[in-house]
């Protein structure tokens, strides 16, 4: 112990008197070292943090296979079958998400909820932190009772300790609270920040959900716990055995439908779609840290080499060849352990300021930050790096030729020796900054041609938003549509709106509600029932997102219930459906044609418009009047609503966005003072959202190409400078002989592109590898595209030039006379 402590304090005396080649290791370790570790805390957040509940790798989603694909969300009537007649779990229930209006305070509030059934608390393992859940008997009672987040207890409560017997106003109906639930406690599990449920209910289906018209509605979610050593492939075996049963239950409207029963890993399902881009991004980030070591490794050489002297010396007086290594180690770690520090602070830093910058589809983002998990992580990393660093510059040493370092006039000898190594660690960083630039260049590329995609549609100078009428104050259809119709007219009359419509289903949100269909013409026993995007609009929902109308016409005030049923639909539908066909004035029929409904004519075809982000491909879609859904039975022919209505108000105007909010919701307040928007923006906006994650991913690669191209810039320039600092006489000779200053430059310009040439090569080799890696992420371009390729090792060769301009100009503009005189 007595050695190690003088070795470190002698390690330190060094570092202290060379603080300028401390300050640039320290420098350079931490930004690889931060960068590193705030990457992993997003990995460490999203994929290894457990999820709050008990025991959470052991919970499924259970659902359905729908036309040979996974679909989780079941049926209203599955709920109970899956629950009684599975034998492989030892608990489930079920939920599905639902939006309330809570009235009573100054302005209307909305807040995402979740209905559940009793055996979800349960199963998920989990108690209030106050209170109590609800019970099966009140379920099934309807009873009207409440438990609410720790986040609403806070901010509409401020965290009473007596809330609980208080009366809460849902959708303007009275809720008892009888529970609080924990602080990290979030069902069911979204994406971001956005639509975190903050109130459940009990499930308590109602009639209308349990009847033939509502049998179709794959909406509500099971999650399950299976039993003590059943395998998932078992459970999975028994779900199947129960959706037979259940298809033979279906009615006569979906009976020709085919189910499968399907279960999942919760957490899998979860981060099914941000794991490959985490994987990608760690990928990065580790090239990074590689360079940064490089960088640090061949500055350490440097150092060594400079202090030959010193290391034969030392081995000449008897020192053994493990203090020279220990001492080497530890000043790497020295270094290492105080760039870890300032790269852990970086790492805090960056995650605060990445946290707001993450797209919203980014699940478990408030699972991020810097714990202890991730502390130890960058400790271990700290360690490991300053090892790594020092192991190179501890053997060059130990290879010192002790008579010829020791002879008077050597200046070179031992430096040369080393030179393959300085230039190998120069050519990996080359190469490895050649794959991240690669990878830069293919994300930009292709987040270019996405922007190029027209998304059917004109964002511009629209505004958007969400509405729910509680089912309670509009009972009827004539109710919803009475509102409907107020806020039309009373937009029509504000100055600066130019149109407004409503909608069911707005595009770039990702939702995408399919219905079933059959086209007039196939014979009935090869009739196999087809799924489509389908959406209800009112107003002049087109003209206010200006879809353009391809052919026929659109919807008019004359499409009404008692007129003949029209829909208009997109060109892909058209083209699918009738291809090398007129589509204007053919007939589809909504669902199974055992129904017995009326047909459906076409009387328009629109654009297409992407209900995702544009670089996901158009699907079919098919819009109809408001009025007239109840003649399909999607809504009860009476009038009478069994759930609140709701949707989109669209609204196309010229004032500016504050100014148009204003408008739209002083304009609702004067139909219904006491119901709140949702998600009132513009509808740019929407889109800026939608296209986050791949925004994300292209800025932050494209960082990480930078910070590589910077480091491996620096690592040239030291490698050519003291390669240049050890050939000072032989270029002096050069000189003395009638060398030119151009001759020179040349030199060691020719000497540094050989080096570049290598580590492009061997970079090419590595992106080509890695492309696999990336293809996915990619929307129209190639991952080995020639062009980014070529761009990439241009602007390789081009930095290198700059970061040996330097060099090469003291080089030549050197005095051969002072450096004859040094030998």
């Amino acid at each position: 112990m007595y050695t190690l402590f003088h070795d470190l304090r002698l390690s330190f005396r060094q570092l202290r008197k060379a603080r300028t080649f401390a300050f640039t290791v320290v420098l350079i370790l931490a930004l690889g070292i931060g960068a590193t570790t705030a990457i992993f805390s997003l990995v460490e957040g999203v994929l290894l943090h457990p999820l709050p509940f008990s025991d959470p790798d052991h919970l499924v989603l259970l659902g359905d296979h729908i036309g040979g694909g996974p679909n989780t969300p079941v049926t209203a009537r599955e709920i109970e079958t899956y629950s009684t007649a599975t034998s492989a779990f030892s608990s489930m229930g079920a939920y599905i998400g639902a939006t309330y209006e809570i009235s009573g305070g100054a302005i209307p509030q909305t807040v995402q909820a979740a209905r559940l059934t009793a055996g979800v608390f349960p199963t998920l393992g989990v108690s209030p932190i106050l209170g109590r859940i609800f019970t099966k008997q009140e379920e099934d009672a309807h009873q009207q009772v409440a438990v609410i987040s720790y986040a609403l207890w806070s901010n509409r409560y401020q965290r009473d300790p007596h809330v609980l017997g208080s009366s809460i106003v849902l959708d303007r109906q009275p809720y008892t609270l009888i529970g609080v639930m924990p602080r990290d406690f979030e069902f069911p599990l979204q994406p971001g920040r956005l639509d975190q449920a903050e109130l459940w209910v009990p499930m308590s289906l109602t009639a209308h959900e349990l009847s033939d018209e509502a049998a179709g509605f794959w909406g509500y979610h099971m999650v399950a716990r299976p039993k003590d050593g059943i395998t998932l492939p078992e459970a999975a075996k028994d779900a199947d055995r129960v959706s037979k049963q259940i298809m033979r239950d279906f009615p006569p409207s979906i009976s020709a439908l085919r189910i499968q029963g399907d279960v999942r890993l919760l957490r899998d399902s979860l981060v099914a779609d941000t794991r490959p881009l985490l994987r990608t991004l760690l990928f990065a980030v580790s090239v990074i840290l590689l360079i940064a070591c490089v960088n640090a490794a061949g500055l350490l050489l440097v150092r060594a080499i400079r202090g030959r002297r010193e290391y034969a010396v030392r081995l000449a007086l008897g020192a053994r060849s493990g203090a020279i290594i220990r001492q080497s180690v530890l000043e790497g770690l020295l270094l290492s352990g105080t760039g870890g520090l300032l790269g852990l602070t970086l790492a805090a830093i960056s995650i605060r300021a990445m946290l707001g910058l993450l797209p919203q589809s980014m699940p478990r983002i408030d699972s991020i930050s810097i714990d202890t998990g991730v502390a130890g992580f960058a400790l271990v990393l700290s360690i490991i790096t300053g090892g790594l660093c020092s192991l190179a510059p501890a053997f060059a040493a130990l290879r010192t030729n002790l008579t010829d370092t020791l002879k008077e006039g050597v200046q070179t000898t031992g430096a040369a020796s080393h030179a393959w190594l300085r230039s190998a660690l120069v050519i990996s960083e080359i190469a490895v900054a050649l794959i991240l630039l690669t990878t830069a260049g293919a994300f930009l590329r292709s987040f270019q041609k996405m922007q190029a995609v027209d998304p059917g549609f004109h964002p511009e100078h629209v505004l958007v938003a969400n509405y729910r009428l509680p089912v309670n104050q509009y009972p009827t259809r004539a109710s919803v549509d009475a509102f409907r119709l107020g806020v039309l007219d009373r937009l029509s009359h504000k100055p600066g709106i130019v149109s407004a419509g409503f909608t069911s289903v707005l595009p770039a949100s990702g939702f995408l509600p399919r219905s079933g269909y059959t086209v007039e013409g196939e014979p009935i026993d090869k009739w196999k029932l087809k799924f489509s995007m389908f959406t209800v609009i009112d107003g002049d929902y087109f003209r206010a997102m200006r879809i353009p109308l391809i052919e026929g016409r659109f919807f008019n005030e004359n499409d009404n219930a008692q007129a003949p049923l029209v829909i208009i639909v997109n060109q892909s539908m058209a083209k699918h459906c009738w291809p090398g066909q007129e589509a204007i004035g053919r007939r589809m029929h909504a669902g199974n044609l055992k129904r017995g409904l009326p047909w459906l004519a076409v009387v328009g075809i629109v654009a297409d418009t992407k209900p995702g982000p544009r670089d996901e491909p158009a699907i079919d879609q098919w819009y109809m009047p408001e009025e007239q859904p109840a003649s399909l039975g999607i809504s009860d022919p009476s009038g009478k609503l069994s759930s609140p209505a709701g949707g989109y108000i669209a609204v196309r105007s010229t004032l500016p966005p504050e100014q148009m909010i204003q408008t739209l919701r002083a304009t609702v307040a004067e139909v219904d003072p006491f119901l709140g928007l949702q998600e009132v923006r513009p509808m740019t906006e929407a889109i800026t959202n939608i296209e986050a994650p791949r925004r994300f991913n292209t800025g932050l690669i494209s960082t990480f190409a930078v910070g590589a191209l910077l480091l491996a810039m620096v690592g040239i320039y030291a490698v050519v400078a003291f390669s240049v600092s050890l050939r000072k006489h032989e270029i002096a000779i050069r000189m003395a002989l009638g060398s030119q200053r151009g001759g020179i430059v040349q030199l060691v310009v020719t000497s540094a592109a050989k080096l570049t040439v290598v580590g492009c090569a061997l970079g090419v080799l590595g992106a080509l590898a890695a492309s696999r890696l990336i293809r996915s992420f990619l929307f129209q371009v190639s991952p080995t595209d020639p062009f980014i390729y070529t761009a990439a090792v241009l602007i390789m060769f081009l930095l290198s030039l700059v970061a040996c301009v330097l060099p090469a100009t003291r080089a030549a503009s050197a005095d051969p006379v002072e450096a004859l005189r040094a030998i």
